[in-house]
C-alpha cells in the first residue's frame, strides 16, 4: 500500500507524541499516512509486548492511519547497521512515501539518536539500483524531523504547524498507551505536559496547540495560501 507520508518511531507511542497531531491533520487533508514503529518498545518497567501491541493497535486506530508497520528491531539495543538500514529501506521501497518524518537528531536516548540516523540513512538505501533490496527503488523527496527528546531543548524549528483542531484526539491516542502514561510519580501526568507542551508551541504562532518540525534542507513554498499571518 502506498502512502504519501511515513513517519518513522523508535518506539510505539514516540510518532504519537512528537507529531500525533500533524498525522490527524495531513490525514484530514487528504493525505495517506503511514507509521513504522522501529521496535516493539519493550521491555518497560510496566509494560509487556502483548499490552504493548494492543495499545499501538488502539492509538492507530483512533488517529486513524493508513498504515501502520512495525519492525522487529531490539529496544534499547537499536543500531544504525546495515541490516537495519536494510529492513527499514525495504518498507520505504514498498510503501513509496513521499515524504518522511523522524525522530530529532539530538537526544539523551541512544534509541531516539539511531532510529533518527538508521531512518536518514535507509533513505539514501531506498534509492540503489543493482542491489538485493525488495520493491523497486524509492527516493522520499525530504525528511522532517519531529520532536520526541529526554532533552529540555530550545531549537528553532523550520516551522510549527496549527494543530488546534486535533490536540484532544491526539490525547486520546496517547492515552491509549496506559502502560506508559499512568503516572510515575502522584505529582506527574504526562498527557499534560504533552498538553502544555503543544499549547506553547501553539501560542508563538498565535493558535491553540502546535507541534515543531525541523529539516536540515531548506523549507520552499510555492504560495502564501496556508501561511498563517
Amino acid at each position: 500500500m502506498a502512502v504519501d507520508i511515513l513517519a518513522v518511531g523508535a518506539h510505539p507511542d514516540d510518532v504519537e507524541i512528537g507529531m500525533g497531531g500533524a498525522l490527524l491533520s495531513f490525514l484530514a487533508d487528504g493525505y495517506r499516512v503511514g507509521v513504522l514503529d522501529l521496535t516493539n518498545g519493550e521491555p518497560t518497567p510496566r509494560g509487556s509486548v502483548e499490552q504493548r501491541a494492543r495499545e499501538r493497535d488502539r492509538a492507530a486506530a483512533i488517529l486513524g492511519v493508513t498504515l501502520r508497520v512495525s519492525l522487529d528491531l531490539p529496544n534499547r539495543h537499536l543500531e544504525d547497521t546495515v541490516e537495519a538500514r536494510v529492513k527499514v529501506a525495504e518498507v520505504f521501497r514498498e510503501h513509496q512515501p513521499r515524504l518522511v518524518f523522524v525522530p530529532y537528531w539530538v537526544d539523551a536516548h541512544p534509541d531516539h539518536l539511531a532510529a533518527s540516523s538508521l531512518a536518514e540513512a535507509a533513505r539514501f538505501y531506498a534509492k540503489l539500483t543493482r542491489s538485493h533490496l525488495r520493491h523497486a527503488p524509492h527516493y522520499p523527496a525530504k525528511v522532517y524531523s519531529y520532536f520526541c527528546t529526554h532533552l529540555r531543548l530550545h531549537v528553532k524549528p523550520s516551522f510549527i504547524l496549527d494543530i488546534s483542531a486535533h490536540l484532544a484526539r491526539k490525547l486520546e491516542a496517547l492515552a491509549a498507551y496506559e502502560s506508559q502514561f499512568q503516572a510515575v510519580r502522584p505529582d506527574e501526568n504526562l498527557l499534560d505536559w504533552v498538553r502544555r507542551d503543544n499549547v506553547h508551541w501553539g501560542a508563538l504562532i498565535g493558535t491553540g496547540a502546535g507541534e515543531p518540525f525541523i529539516c536540515r534542507e531548506e523549507v520552499g513554498v510555492r504560495t502564501l495560501r496556508g501561511l498563517l499571518p
